[in-house]
């Protein structure tokens, strides 16, 4: 396995592709047979490999996108904001013919967002390459259920391996034996406990936990590390655990303290609520 203190090295992103329809100022959920009126609405590329990879080309971090782009009509919208993030798209195809187009409904609300999604077609396109790159970053984990064969073919490339998990209603069986072969799991903190429940707590061998406001904690070997962050105001909280994902990887990717790899992430995960869109806070990076 290459040394993780290898600076700079390159990290290969891969998981489904959204574009995020941003439903802001609304004010409130609908309810059955309710229409609610929105201030506002942006379009932006989304899904969690776009946005750690987004925010990891900020840093400076050379990042690659692997991926299955949304069909018609909002492919070339999503095309000219992984060119406009500095994003090698060298592991994105075209969807099929016939795809539905694949995006989200994203409403922030109160601090926190909801979201209504429509998953299609193939996560990623077939015979992923991983040959140019330094470490595997894996969206969320439906997407490497999808794809399980991505885990031996970044061992086989000799590279390190992280994993976010996403929402999931029902988690398979399959999802332990998975989260146990990574060596970052990223879960948030509603995720990690619904993992709990079902007996999937702490398989990989370092698990960050997500916490919003009170920061972010680390287990390892059963020491558990805390860094809280500091407090924000929340605009939009898309695409939040993915910023952090960029700083905490970026970080670990230069070798440095597990403290300080948990402040990294917590920085571009502030930064991040700060704007609407899930990459919208970059610029609130660039001049923090």
């Amino acid at each position: 396995m290459k040394d993780s203190r290898d600076t700079r090295r390159s990290v290969a992103c891969a998981g489904r592709l959204y574009c995020d329809l941003v439903f802001s100022g609304a004010g409130r959920l609908p309810a059955m047979g309710q229409e609610v009126f929105a201030e506002g609405l942006s379009l932006h590329a989304g899904g969690g490999a776009f946005i750690t990879a987004a925010w990891l080309s900020a840093l400076d971090r050379p990042a690659e996108l692997v991926a299955t782009l949304p069909a018609a009509p909002f492919e070339q919208t999503v095309r000219a904001q992984i060119a406009d993030a500095g994003i090698i798209p060298s592991g994105c195809a075209t969807a099929p013919y016939g795809t539905d187009p694949q995006i989200t409904v994203a409403l922030p609300l109160g601090g926190d967002r909801a979201f209504l999604t429509r998953r299609a077609g193939p996560a990623l396109p077939a015979n992923v390459s991983l040959d140019r790159v330094g470490h595997l970053h894996i969206g969320e984990l439906h997407s490497l259920l999808e794809h399980p064969e991505l885990i031996p073919a970044a061992r086989a490339a000799g590279i390190t391996i992280s994993l976010d998990c996403g929402w999931e209603d029902d988690i398979s069986p399959e999802a332990a034996k998975l989260i146990a072969a990574v060596d970052i799991f990223l879960p948030n903190e509603g995720e990690a406990t619904k993992l709990a429940e079902a007996g999937f707590a702490d398989l990989a061998p370092l698990t960050v936990i997500k916490c919003g406001a009170d920061g972010a904690r680390a287990r390892i070997g059963g020491v558990e590390t805390h860094v809280p962050t500091n407090a924000t105001t929340v605009m939009d909280a898309t695409g939040a655990g993915d910023a952090f994902n960029a700083g905490f990887l970026d970080a670990w990717l230069d070798g440095k303290p597990l403290d300080a790899c948990l402040a990294a992430g917590n920085r571009t995960g502030t930064a991040a609520v700060s704007a609407l869109g899930g990459t919208g806070g970059i610029s609130q990076l660039e001049m923090s």
